[in-house]
């Protein structure tokens, strides 16, 4: 029963968020249109796995509401010549999940308590993007034939990194991406630190002005 629940640990790679570039400079980025807020919603579905099983989620999104959070920073802001333009957002939602394991149901809750979530993008051929989730930023929860608590990002601030391609909706594509996480719970849980991977893609889309893109140039 160890691996009841190890797939159901992951969001979140355990590595500072580093974008690519090609030499030892990183390209410069520009995040458009600049000021306009924008959404995050999952397309398919976001899958966490370790060996044979696997944690899926059909609906994860992470909207606009008040204040800063969702928003393409204002000019110049919006601009980097070295490196990735990052935004905050708020948490996404999870819901529609399950497991891969009979008799065991999975609920997902994500939170800014110790920090914010961030959404990065950076230029290049490809153009890379990826999450930013705080410490403690993710805990999954399951019932049934085992009840155990799973924490994600526990040691500190980790990301999600993939591929991001302009389009009319552009999209996040995280791919595999290693993820940390500390279990805790009853025998049957798997205590203690485990790791997994996760897949999803996002589609990204301008709140402000349905009729424009969230685009990433130099």
């Amino acid at each position: 029963m160890s691996k009841l629940l190890v797939a159901a640990t992951g969001l979140v790679a355990a590595t500072a968020l580093t974008f690519g570039g090609t030499g030892t400079q990183a390209a410069s980025t520009t995040l458009l249109p600049a000021g306009h807020s924008f959404a995050a919603k999952l397309t398919g579905k976001a899958t966490f796995v370790a060996g044979s099983t696997t944690m899926t989620c059909t609906v994860s999104a992470s909207a606009p509401t008040t204040g800063a959070n969702n928003q393409v920073p204002a000019a110049p802001a919006n601009h980097n010549d070295a490196g990735p333009v990052s935004a905050t957002i708020n948490p996404p939602t999870f819901s529609g999940c399950s497991t891969s394991i009979a008799g065991v149901s999975v609920t997902v809750t994500a939170n800014s308590a110790n920090g914010a979530w961030t959404l990065s993008a950076q230029n290049g051929a490809p153009a890379a993007g990826g999450f930013t989730i705080p410490k403690g930023g993710v805990v999954l929860k399951t019932s049934g034939f085992a009840s155990c608590t799973i924490t994600a990002s526990p040691a500190g601030p980790t990301a999600v990194n993939g591929t991001w391609t302009n389009g009319a909706p552009s999209a996040l594509a995280i791919s595999g991406a290693p993820v940390p996480a500390t279990v805790t719970g009853g025998f049957l849980c798997p205590t203690g630190n485990q790791s997994a991977t996760f897949t999803a893609t996002y589609q990204i889309t301008d709140t402000t002005d349905p009729a424009q893109q969230i685009t990433v140039t130099g």
